[in-house]
């Protein structure tokens, strides 16, 4: 599979997005070292191409500035089923609110798989456009994040300072 990547820069840090050839977004996340013109994903030959990603840049440069609340780009993350399943559920995660993994777990109809779901979260490919940040622990604190916690405390604090009077908080 060939995929076309672009590194840039966010207020959150430097970010990686790739999509496929029909545009759609396979991976889009945080990353350390902006050094490398070509990141490695596992068994995907990965082509630089920031014009094909600019729908992606465009957007999430939009939401970290709070001008956008909802992704309007086309997914396709590569998962199990029941991955899938546990990431199209997280999109349904209002914008400036959280959700536990007991309550993502019994939204998807099994109260009792929020371990399972708390592991597929760990593992969502699309980073802030699948809003796996705003799952919290039972307790309301907030626990692990692929993007380190200071940078899920600032997106949820970034939602919550652009969140309208009158939304839903889940």
């Amino acid at each position: 599979m060939t995929v076309y990547t672009h590194r840039f820069e966010t207020p959150f840090g430097a970010m990686l997005a790739a999509v496929n050839a029909e545009g759609e977004l396979t991976y889009l996340n945080f990353c350390e070292d902006t050094r490398d013109a070509v990141p490695t994903l596992s068994g995907v030959e990965c082509i630089p191409d920031a014009a094909r990603c600019m729908p992606v840049v465009t957007q999430l440069n939009e939401y970290f500035c709070g001008d956008r609340q909802e992704f309007d780009l086309p997914l396709a993350p590569a998962g199990t089923p029941f991955q899938k399943k546990v990431w199209q559920e997280l999109q349904h995660i209002p914008y400036g609110a959280t959700w536990s993994y007991g309550q993502l777990a019994a939204k998807l109809g099994n109260p009792n798989a929020s371990r399972a779901v708390g592991r597929a979260n760990a593992t969502n490919p699309i980073s802030v456009v699948v809003p796996c940040h705003r799952v919290i622990g039972t307790n309301g604190k907030l626990t692990g994040y692929g993007g380190g916690l200071p940078r899920k405390e600032r997106l949820l604090r970034l939602e919550q300072e652009h969140l309208p009077a009158n939304a839903d908080r889940g």
